[in-house]
């Protein structure tokens, strides 16, 4: 799979899922990465930075 260059936030989908009462995934194709958690805005959140850490990462200078 290749990596996306992209710098833009709102190319990355966050898919949330609720399994249980305190179990929680959050999903981002893009760069098939998931993080579980026992809250949906813990997982949210969590995502977003990795998102956000993953487009600062294309910006560092090789």
């Amino acid at each position: 799979m290749q990596r996306p260059t992209s710098t833009d936030p709102n190319d990355y989908e966050i898919l949330i899922r609720r399994r249980d009462e305190n179990d929680y995934a959050s999903y981002c194709p893009q760069l098939a990465h998931m993080i579980k958690g026992t809250a949906h805005e813990e997982v949210e959140e969590a995502m977003k930075k990795y998102v956000l850490d993953y487009i600062a990462s294309l910006q560092q200078p090789a």
